[in-house]
């Protein structure tokens, strides 16, 4: 079906990954901004012009008003979705849509995922799995940069039953692009019977879609630069110990390998020098030394399904029976072990199955995560229980690093053979 659209036209390069969530703030700012565009594109001409600028205004400062007022209403308290579809709230409340879904790229799963809806239920979609292909029109709204419209979704690779629902309905599609990034798409819905959709109102939705896109971005760069920072961290960390510690122990080993005795004073000096060189390794130490777990409000049953989504050749199971919740101050670090355990395992061992328990211990307060799996290769274990630093065949740097991880929050990370065959990594947290 021929597309109808109006906006500016730009190419984009292909997706690329996107954050996991905007805030709130960040949406306003560049709502503030993006919604400003239009001033400058010279679509009115002549006596008109004036006119059209001010209508055009009193509708960017109402949509302003509209989403600024739902996002305000999300808390702590508020479901996972709630900030997506509340942008999809305000798309339908702001033109004529219906109702809308939201459908952007998740970093942290590596998928396109449904995150918001309104006026539809989000549950049928929140385990679809469709990239930018399986949506010809997504792709298209993406690399032409503007609001298109089809009738029905007969080239969508989706299920059947899917489709049958979307069959003679009016989709709308507007792209989420920024700075080169395909960030994702809202696909909503209007009346066929109503009138032709305005250009004022084409250019809306592109407007919001570019606003939301630009706060993504933005997000994604501070991520960025956050992590950039933590990385020059532990370069800090790494040269202060080797201009320090390791050059006071230098020094005494060059005493201490001199042939003859060494007299009183030369004893003191070595035994002040050690001293010095412990005293900056503890405050070295006590700093984090690790990457830390970014926040998420994924589960830890939804992290796992994604595991075995992401591995469909091997068996991820979970105990049977009455397991305990993982707390919520352990729940990124928890997933962040589980993610590495099983990547270990599925790199490391020809293990079909990994198995993965949790348990709490009222007594003392303590909560276990364990994954264990079979299969250990020959080559990776040469006898013996492994665990910690001492299995540098079997763990790779990821476990190192998780280790210093859960040192962070409190925890102890043991991994090695726990019994002939069977590898273990096993995570014991205060809580």
């Amino acid at each position: 079906m021929p597309a109808r659209a109006h906006a500016p036209s730009s190419s984009a390069p292909e997706r690329a990954a996107a954050p996991e969530r905007a805030a709130a703030p960040e949406t306003a700012a560049a709502l503030e901004s993006g919604l400003g565009l239009e001033s400058g594109l010279g679509l009115e001409s002549g006596a008109g012009s004036a006119i059209g600028a001010r209508r055009r205004g009193r509708d960017h400062i109402q949509a302003l008003d509209v989403i600024s007022d739902l996002l305000l209403g999300i808390g702590e308290g508020s479901p996972p979705d709630a900030f997506f579809s509340s942008l999809c709230e305000a798309i339908c409340r702001l033109s004529s849509m219906k109702r809308a879904i939201l459908f952007r790229y998740d970093s942290v799963r590596r998928r396109v995922r449904a995150v918001g809806a309104h006026n539809i239920e989000l549950d049928p979609f929140t385990d679809l799995f469709v990239t930018i292909d399986s949506v010809p029109i997504a792709r298209k709204a993406l690399v032409e940069d503007r609001v298109l419209e089809v009738v029905g979704a007969e080239d969508f690779d989706i299920p059947q039953s899917l489709r049958q629902l979307l069959d003679g309905v009016l989709i709308v599609c507007t792209p989420m692009a920024a700075a080169g990034r395909y960030v994702g798409v809202v696909l909503s819905e209007r009346d066929r019977a109503s009138q032709p959709m305005s250009d004022e109102e084409r250019q809306l939705l592109w407007t919001i879609g570019k606003a939301i896109a630009m706060a993504s971005v933005a997000r994604g760069a501070a991520v960025h630069s956050e992590r950039s920072r933590q990385l020059q961290q532990r370069i800090d960390l790494a040269r202060e110990i080797h201009e320090g510690v390791i050059q006071r122990l230098f020094g005494v080993s060059l005493a201490l390998s001199q042939e003859e005795l060494l007299d009183a004073a030369a004893q003191r000096r070595c035994a002040e020098e050690v001293r010095a060189a412990l005293r900056e390794l503890r405050a070295a130490l006590q700093r984090p030394l690790s990457r830390s777990s970014p926040p998420t409000s994924v589960t830890f049953d939804e992290e796992l399904d994604r595991l075995r989504g992401l591995y469909p050749d091997r068996e991820i199971l979970l105990a049977a029976g009455d397991r305990p919740e993982v707390p919520r101050q352990l729940e990124a670090l928890s997933q962040s072990i589980l993610a590495e355990a099983v990547r270990n395992a599925v790199k490391h061992s020809d293990a079909r199955r990994i198995d993965v328990a949790m348990k709490r211990d009222d007594g003392d307060g303590a909560f276990t995560l364990e994954v264990r799996n079979e299969g250990i290769r020959a080559q990776a274990v040469s006898g013996g229980v492994r665990s910690g630093a001492g299995a540098p065949e079997r763990a790779g740097i990821g476990l190192r690093l998780a280790t210093l991880e859960a040192l962070q929050h409190g925890a102890v990370l043991e991994y090695g053979e726990c019994e002939p065959g069977v590898w273990q990594v096993r995570m014991v947290a205060s809580v």
